[in-house]
């Protein structure tokens, strides 16, 4: 159980694995402003920047849990930097499948509700590890712009149209599911740039390194059209944001 490599080769110089820059990360920590030693549980925790970087700076202790053993890897490596290995545990399990041994303060899920099979799956999940009171965080993408065609739902490698909501119905959407919308920090398009921009260095140097590797072909074919794909349809059309809520 793993995640394909060519995830781990575009994403190898990422912090964050979703569009969410450093500053707005600590912008949402800010601005829920957890109480020091609220535990935390982050389904598909990717390089658990998060958990690491709140730990230090709020003093959360928490939980990771993810597929990739190449991010877990980097996960623990940047515990051990920021001090806080003690009070956070990353662990390399599915995270679909996962509940807390205890109640937490604060159960996420940033930018994967694939695990749930979409938003009221995820939020059932998160659901069941969270304490009365609790706050979930839920990272998903929505629709900035109505997309014009299917060559624009593909460009932003979306299944169809319908798969996504704009972002009032996607409010709406965390609203019929008996949850108060309590805060949100939003993706802008230079948030997207640094999250995708950043893949293409990382996919050439990969390439630069290793041009006989039976991924080669795949990874050239991404760069070959990623740039344009970039800026015709995601930067213009694909929104992204995390939301905390509560249930009612």
């Amino acid at each position: 159980m793993d995640l394909p490599r060519s995830f781990t080769i575009r994403e190898s110089s990422h912090r964050i694995c979703n569009p969410l820059t450093g500053e707005k990360l600590a912008a949402l920590g800010a601005a829920i402003d957890p109480e020091p030693g609220t535990s935390m549980l982050d389904l598909a925790c990717g390089k658990g920047e998060m958990l690491s970087t709140w730990a230090r700076d709020h003093r959360v202790t928490g939980t990771g849990v993810d597929i990739s053993t190449v991010f877990l890897g980097a996960a623990r490596d940047r515990a051990a930097e920021l001090g806080v290995a003690d009070r956070v545990e990353f662990i390399h399990a599915d995270a679909s499948a996962h509940v807390a041994a205890e109640p937490v303060g604060i159960a996420s899920c940033i930018g994967a509700t694939w695990i749930g099979d979409g938003v009221p799956g995820t939020v059932e999940l998160l659901r069941r590890s969270l304490a009365p009171g609790g706050l979930m965080l839920i990272g998903e993408p929505y629709w900035r712009r109505e997309p014009e065609d299917r060559a624009t739902v593909e460009g932003c490698h979306i299944g169809g149209e319908e798969d996504l909501l704009a972002l009032p119905d996607l409010i709406e959407r965390f609203g019929a599911l008996g949850c108060d919308v309590v805060e949100m920090v939003l993706a802008d398009q230079d948030s997207w740039d640094r999250y995708v921009a950043a893949q293409w260095l990382n996919i050439r140097r990969w390439l630069d390194a290793n041009p006989e590797d039976v991924l080669a072909p795949e990874m050239r074919a991404e760069l070959d059209t990623a740039p344009v794909k970039h800026v015709r349809y995601q930067r213009e059309y694909l929104g992204w944001g995390v939301f905390a809520l509560m249930d009612r």
